[in-house]
């Protein structure tokens, strides 16, 4: 049964902190990978967290293998983003 995951994932040296996070390399095939995962109640909550390297991401996944390889297939995988930790999270308030 799918459980809820926090993963963080950090931005690679090979990011360009001089441009916005739409002027990368790949932009578009990125944002289209990511509108997909949230469109199918994979990616459920995501964003850049306070600061200029790591990004969160809420996933409703079955365990932290299944994240690693729907994440694989992103086209900033391995370029501009790493995965840092995926932790299983319990919800206590709030809902999604």
């Amino acid at each position: 049964m799918p459980q809820l995951f926090a993963v963080i994932r950090r931005r690679s040296e090979a990011w360009d902190f001089a441009r916005p996070m739409e002027q990368q390399p790949d932009w578009r095939g990125h944002a289209d990978f990511m509108n997909a995962l949230l469109a199918e109640g994979f990616v459920r909550l995501g964003g850049p967290l306070e600061g200029d390297r790591e990004v969160l991401l809420i996933v409703r996944a079955k365990d932290a293998a299944e994240i690693d390889r729907r994440l694989a297939a992103d086209p900033w995988t391995g370029r501009l983003l790493e995965t840092l930790r995926i932790a299983a999270w319990t919800l206590r308030l709030g809902a999604l």
